[in-house]
């Protein structure tokens, strides 16, 4: 069973901490994230050496990891997937993982597929969410995850068609929302169309900011919740109630 928790305390689902943009800084992103209202922050590892460092952090109190691998760098994806096996009590969720066709070679399109298909096979097995990078491939990666009949599904600042969205998410899939949605009306029309029950905040720090030139941060997934609001038609309170909800159910945290 989920643990009670506050209303208004928020959970952003995906970021990365151990960016660059934040060497030096994590402990005052933190602080800054929690005077916000943040309750939970989910950290990404990409590849087995920044997955060590988000595993670093990690003060599983205010801060958890993932661990995944960018698609368009696969090189020591094995790895990876050791290293999720063996820290398979200390993360909350396989990820972010997926496909890339914007930025990926067209000739590893089919390695992307298959290295895919093993992570889904992997956090299926331990009983976890997996967290879906799925960059102008969305419904590609959505067919992969329903044919592989994945079940506990995040889809990060999915930039696909709503409609493939509405499809999906009528399976239990959720969508986090990055506070890119400012200024992208791909992600108001996203949020349009799908149901709160499958709403998600990301920052995705330190990218995907409200405005384009600046540096994100886990605090501006206050700025997701405001525009989710305004667009449902909500209360603020309900949209921070429900995403929270929906974050502690699905990564089984303790907020």
């Amino acid at each position: 069973m989920a643990a009670a928790y506050e209303a208004a305390l928020l959970v952003d689902v995906h970021c990365h901490l151990t960016a660059r943009e934040f060497e030096g800084h994590v402990p005052r992103v933190i602080r800054e994230a929690v005077e916000a209202g943040i309750a939970v922050i989910i950290t990404s590892g990409l590849g087995y050496m920044d997955a060590l460092r988000a595993l670093e952090i990690s003060d599983y109190m205010r801060v958890y990891p993932s661990i995944g691998i960018a698609p368009y760098e696969l090189e020591g994806y094995e790895e990876v997937l050791e290293l999720i096996e063996g820290e398979r009590s200390r993360i909350v969720a396989v990820g972010e993982v997926g496909l890339d066709y914007w930025r990926g070679d067209r000739d590893q399109r089919s390695l992307q597929q298959v290295v895919f298909e093993e992570f889904i096979d992997l956090a299926k097995s331990l009983d976890l969410p997996i967290i879906v990078h799925s960059r102008s491939a969305g419904k590609y990666a959505l067919e992969i995850l329903m044919r592989k009949r994945a079940e506990r599904v995040v889809m990060h600042a999915f930039d696909g068609n709503a409609s493939y969205a509405a499809r999906a998410a009528s399976r239990g899939y959720m969508f986090s929302i990055p506070p890119s949605i400012a200024r992208s009306r791909q992600k108001q029309k996203l949020v349009e169309k799908l149901p709160l029950e499958n709403l998600l905040l990301e920052s995705d720090a330190p990218v995907l900011a409200p405005s384009r030139d600046e540096i994100n941060h886990p605090r501006n997934v206050k700025v997701s919740a405001e525009w989710i609001s305004r667009i449902k038609g909500v209360s603020l309170e309900e949209v921070e109630d429900k995403t929270t909800r929906n974050a502690v159910e699905l990564f089984r945290l303790r907020v």
